[in-house]
């Protein structure tokens, strides 16, 4: 049988909050005899047979969710949703229902087949087996998350929870008539009932924390028995709660079998002389935040079963007479912060024990087991006490005696001789001991932090420390050097060490080390098979670094500006670190020449290397190099390496260049100005950038044409040193596609246009040597058949080359005419191929007779969809009909033209014109129905006739008509009117 659930509640917005009924509860009822039921949730007291169903799901699911041990318990719970057959068919919900009403011996969960709002709803759907909440109520999440309570509120809930007899439970969580066997009669044919059993429901339980328990014992009866359930109640936590001692002495009879308890406040003596006459399981008692009489520690012995005992931040006993703590079973004991002035344990099973910041003047110890000892930060301590406390344990492992500023190298001595297993040690801040004549022998964990004592000579009592594992010596002022051979040693620190100089470490296990502000460091020598990465940085004055690690992976040695070019051999093959892949030496300013010689390499950085000069690196691995700030690079040599990319355009002087990269696509030489030489044997690579390579011959150009014949994007902008045979050399190029000549003293493209089949895209800006008829083969021949953008822009061509560049070659579409001052007015709309001069102007195109119009309406379309003539001098008139076959131009660029007086434009798709900075501007006609930016900026163009052209770009959003000074605020309003679809305007306010 399979079953559709669809919470639907209909509880008012103001009603929700009311459904975590703990936290309506007062802190009079809390603990009180009388538990109060006003705040119960709404959904219990409406129907508490189908809440109770969905809530049981709700946790299960969500149990299911965070902890899997509860998953199986779901899939039995949810099989009672599945009769016999799987059947969907309304004989098998009968059966279904009629198997479930065979067993009444357990209190049971039911849910109605049918609903009326507050129901849920259940159809027998084939392909439903899910359990939506409503729209209305939210998301079932809610009731998931009524779960989740202030922890604080639901906890204060379980002394509710209690103070009722499982009999007891109060009938407004349950209707008259539900929950009972009296329910059969409400149309049995309708309902199914489910058994949730108390032995699955208490394993379920048992994975709750207090408050959840809390939020379950609204659901109903039966949950309500399990919830409080002593099982789940072992640990009772009463800090910084106001409870009396009558409402705990409730607490301690309803569950005696407690084995932890927690108090703290002003009044845990009475409390807690209550839980040790009741509570005789307790296992574990934690206290603080209070006074605690001799008596309490004379009653301690009543708690046989007490193993672990925790007070913190309280006064013992009377402050003059000592307290004695004894207890045959106590195994753990500790008193942080404590105010007493003597005390004695006696507790032949204590294994640790913390007196940290107590500020005890004696300490007695009959503890023959123990093994952990923290006395630290007890600053009242005197050195013999210290010294017969410790002496006193001879099982001693862990001992910690930070900030005990009195303790002696004597002490250490008896320690070392009473305390044979001794292996933690913390004598941080201890400045008396200098571990003269100590001899640890079991030690693996050392710490000296700002022991200024420790000096050089105290390195030959650590050295006795074969086991040491971790060492630690920040801030000890007086360290000049280390050298230790430790064959188990791990870790190590050295911070703040200001007169250390000299680091030399033989451990075949040492995985990491910690060097930091050492300024005085310029020697370190590190053998070891387990260091993996090391991080030396800003270490100033290290000028001697010397590695036998076999395991080295990423070495930073960043800002350590000493370092001279013996580095490089270091980290060569055969320098002792085979497997090396990152090394880092930024604003290493000591470096001149760089030489690595590397198979495992992978990774450089030389970031603000300004003094290197040369550079060879035969790294056949090598991915990543980074050279930002190396502006003095003269010679590089990459042969061989496996960069991918490289960009060289950041070293200004390099002046020889030889690469052999195999993978490598990209390489950028922009701005090498001084580069001459230049070998480059890069099979794969597609992208060639030598801007401004002043120096670069044709006989380069040559030899990297032959061994690069991949390449697609060739960028020779500035280069004026290419001439006619370093074009020719392009042949050997049958993908370019890119080609960048700007800028260059070049006079014939012939070579371009017979080999370059492919170009797509041809820059000639400023190329101020080119004829009028150098372009004759693109209009004429029908060379470069591929080409789509051409820039001329800043060039020399005269109106005729222009006009015939524009007229033939339709494929274009993207043409650049920026700042050409031989460009006249652009007339399109005149027939393409006749020429008729007006006086004074030159046009493109007449167009006079009838015929010429036929024949320009039988043209192709043009492919042009960005032309850009920004800054033309001599432009004045710009016209584009309809009929100029413009269709696809969608951006056209006129602004800076001074002289611009007139623009007609037609275009069914064009969306963007600039026309800013047009000072002569008057005239402007548009019939552009989607246009949707329009630029007028600093144009001095009246506001009838900004209004006349926008009125016919119905699509028209952004206007731009700051600083044009005969357009004033008051004809923003006019120009919306025109334009309805306008969404902002630019305007500078003016008043005129």
């Amino acid at each position: 049988m399979k079953l559709w659930c669809c919470l639907c509640f209909n509880v008012p917005d103001e009603e929700q909050d009311d459904r975590n009924f703990p936290n309506h509860m007062k802190e009079d009822d809390i603990f009180g005899n009388d538990f109060v039921v006003d705040a119960v949730p709404d959904a219990v007291n409406a129907d508490v047979g189908n809440d109770e169903c969905y809530n049981q799901f709700v946790l299960l699911e969500e149990m299911a969710r965070v902890m899997p041990e509860c998953d199986e318990a779901l899939n039995s719970w949810s099989g009672a949703f599945h009769a016999e057959g799987e059947s969907s068919s309304a004989a098998g919900l009968e059966n279904a229902v009629a198997k479930e009403n065979r067993d009444l011996s357990h209190k049971r969960a039911k849910f109605d087949a049918e609903f009326d709002e507050g129901h849920f709803a259940v159809t027998p759907s084939s392909n439903a087996r899910k359990c939506t909440a409503s729209t209305e109520y939210g998301d079932y999440d809610y009731v998931k998350g009524s779960l989740r309570a202030n922890s604080d509120v639901c906890y204060d809930a379980f002394t509710a929870m209690s103070a009722v007899e499982e009999g007891d439970f109060d009938s407004g969580f349950v209707k008259d008539g539900e929950g009972d066997d009296s329910d059969i009669s409400r149309g049995e044919d309708l309902e199914v009932r489910m058994d949730l059993t108390d032995d699955l429901l208490h394993m379920v339980f048992s994975f709750l924390d207090h408050p959840n328990l809390c939020k379950a014992a609204g659901v109903c009866k039966q949950w309500r028995a399990a919830s409080t359930h002593e099982d789940f109640w072992k640990s009772l936590n009463f800090e910084d709660r106001n409870i009396s001692v009558e409402q705990f002495e409730d607490m301690c009879r309803r569950y005696p079998n407690a084995t932890a308890l927690s108090i703290s406040g002003p009044a845990i003596y009475l409390l807690v002389m209550k839980a040790i006459s009741s509570l005789r399981n307790l296992e574990v008692l934690t206290l603080g935040k209070g006074q605690i009489a001799d008596t309490f520690f004379h009653a301690l012995a009543d708690c046989s079963m007490l193993k672990r005992l925790n007070i913190n931040d309280s006064t013992l006993g009377n402050g003059i007479q000592e307290v004695s703590v004894n207890h045959d079973r106590l195994c753990h004991l500790q008193l942080t912060k404590c105010r007493v002035m003597r005390i004695a344990v006696r507790c032949p099973q204590l294994e640790t024990m913390s007196l940290k910041r107590s500020n005890m003047a004696q300490v007695v110890l009959n503890c023959p087991l123990l093994h952990e000892l923290d006395i630290g930060s007890c600053h009242k301590l005197p050195d013999a006490a210290i010294r017969a406390a410790a002496t006193s344990c001879p099982q001693l492992v862990t001992l910690d005696m930070s900030n005990c500023s009195c303790v002696s190298d004597e002490t250490l001595r008896e320690i070392a001789l009473s305390c044979a297993n001794l292996s933690f040690l913390d004598a941080s801040y201890c400045p008396n001991i200098s571990l003269e004549s100590v001899r640890l022998p079991m030690l693996t964990v050392l710490k000296l932090h700002s022991c200024e004592g420790i000096t050089s000579a105290s390195m030959a009592a650590i050295a006795h420390s074969y086991m040491l594992e971790v060492l630690e010596l920040d801030n000890c002022s007086l360290l000049t050097s280390v050298s230790l051979d430790l064959p188990r040693l791990q870790n190590i620190r050295l911070v703040h060490c200001r007169k250390f100089a000299d680091l030399n470490l033989r451990t075949m296990m040492l995985s990491s080390i910690l060097v930091s502000n050492c300024p005085a460091l310029h020697r370190i020598n590190i053998t070891s098979n387990s260091l993996q990465k090391l991080a030396l940085q800003k270490q100033d004055s290290l000028t001697t670094l010397a590695l036998q690690c076999q395991s080295l992976q990423e070495v930073d040695l960043s800002e350590c500006e000493s370092l001279t070019n013996s580095i490089c051999d270091v980290f060569s093959d055969g320098g002792g670190c085979p497997i090396l892949k990152s090394l880092v030496l930024d604003n290493c300013e000591s470096l001149t020449s760089v030489r690595f010689i590397s198979t495992s390499l992978s990774s450089l950085s030389l970031g603000g290397c300004r003094a290197v000069t040369t550079l060879e690196l035969r790294c056949p691995n090598l991915e990543k190099v980074i050279l930002d700030g190396c502006d003095h690079l003269e010679r590089a040599l990459f042969c061989p390496v496996g960069l991918r990319s490289l960009n060289l355009g950041i070293c200004p002087k390099l002046n020889a260049l030889s690469i052999e990269a195999m993978l490598m696509v990209s390489l950028e030489l922009k701005g090498c100005g001084v580069l001459s030489e230049a070998s480059l044997n890069c099979p794969l690579l597609t992208s060639l950038d030598a801007s401004f390579c002043s120096q670069l011959t044709d006989e380069c150009l040559s030899a990297t044409t032959a061994s690069c014949p991949l390449i697609e994007s060739l960028i020779l902008m500035s280069c004026p040193s290419i001439g006619f045979d370093g074009l020719c050399s392009l042949r050997w190029l049958p993908n370019l596609t890119l080609l960048d000549l700007s800028y260059t003293f070049l006079v014939n493209l012939q070579p371009v246009f017979e080999s370059c089949s492919q170009l797509k895209v041809l820059k000639l800006q400023a190329c101020k040597y080119l004829t009028d008829s150098s372009l004759e083969p693109l209009y004429n021949g029908g060379a470069l058949p591929a080409l789509q953008e051409l820039d001329l822009s800043y060039g020399t061509l005269c109106q005729s080359a222009i006009e015939e560049l524009l007229s033939c070659c339709t494929h274009l579409t993207r043409v650049s005419l920026n700042g050409c001052a031989n460009m006249h007015d652009l007339n399109w709309g005149c027939s393409l191929g006749h020429m008729t001069e007006l006086p004074g102007v030159g046009v493109l195109s007449i167009a006079s007779t009838h015929e010429n119009v036929h024949e320009l309406s039988e043209q192709p379309t043009r492919s042009l969809q960005n032309l850009n003539c920004v800054g033309c001098p001599n432009i004045r008139k710009v016209f584009i009909p309809s009929t100029a076959h413009c269709s696809r131009l969608l951006f056209l660029n006129l602004s800076l033209s001074n002289n611009l007086k007139e623009v007609d434009v037609s275009c069914l798709n064009l969306c963007w014109l600039n026309l800013s900075n047009c000072s002569s501007l008057e005239v402007l006609r548009l019939e552009c129905p989607r246009l949707t930016s329009l630029f007028l900026q600093s144009c001095n163009i009246d506001e009838e006739a900004v209004e006349a052209a926008i009125s016919k770009c119905t699509m028209l959003e952004t206007l731009d008509v700051r600083f044009c000074p005969k357009i004033s605020s008051m004809s923003i309003g006019r120009l919306r009117e025109a334009c309805l679809s306008l969404k902002r305007i630019f305007s500078s306010l003016s008043t005129s």
